[in-house]
């Protein structure tokens, strides 16, 4: 005679897999609303707000004449020329001085402005691509770029410019072999840099 097995309750050990799931995750979710419930009681105090930036006033010399204006302290030199002085022609690319784009002359020499604070250039002579041409005449690297075709969207042209403009400050008799690492920082997304590099050498002898 078969002896019938006695049924096990659901709550021991013999439960099967699926009520067992079942319990673990009800449990877990149950867990879980405890604890958000619990962390949005801890934080029901919000943080205090952050103090706002301090503004000061700036005066800088910016193609050949002194420009007045408010400013975050932290604001970088790219930001002032473009928000506060509105001089557009300065362009933003990377903001982490890789593409060159931003490229501007500091008493004569290159530099990336949207790693540097305006604030640290009162009293020097900041030079933009506005400031290069003579009226309707245009600079000699200007025209060079021109008659070449140094460019092709154009994005990065006026940085192009402005940085072969310092280089040829730098070294006028830069021999051709040399302007494609000295323009290293300069970078153009459409190629055209055989284009560039021959306006740059024209340039030299203008």
């Amino acid at each position: 005679m078969t002896r019938k097995r006695k049924a096990e309750p659901s709550t021991g050990p013999g439960s099967s897999r699926r009520e067992f799931l079942s319990r673990s995750l009800a449990a877990g979710a149950g867990a879980a609303v405890l604890g958000a419930g619990g962390a949005g009681r801890a934080d029901a105090t919000p943080d205090p707000p952050a103090a706002p930036p301090e503004s000061v006033r700036l005066t800088l010399r910016v193609n050949g004449r002194p420009r007045t204006f408010d400013a975050d302290t932290r604001t970088s030199l790219l930001d002032a020329l473009r928000e506060n002085l509105g001089l557009t022609g300065t362009k933003k690319g990377c903001d982490q001085g890789a593409c060159g784009a931003c490229t501007v002359l500091v008493d004569g020499r290159r530099t990336l402005s949207c790693l540097t604070v305006a604030g640290m250039y009162t009293g020097r002579e900041i030079t933009t691509i506005e400031g290069l041409a003579a009226g309707d005449r245009l600079h000699p690297v200007q025209q060079a770029f021109a008659e070449h075709d140094g460019f092709q969207c154009g994005f990065c042209t006026s940085g192009q410019i402005m940085s072969a403009v310092g280089l040829l400050s730098e070294n006028p008799r830069v021999p051709d072999a040399e302007i494609p690492e000295l323009m290293s920082g300069n970078l153009c997304r459409c190629a055209a840099y055989p284009n560039i590099v021959a306006a740059i050498a024209d340039a030299r002898g203008r």
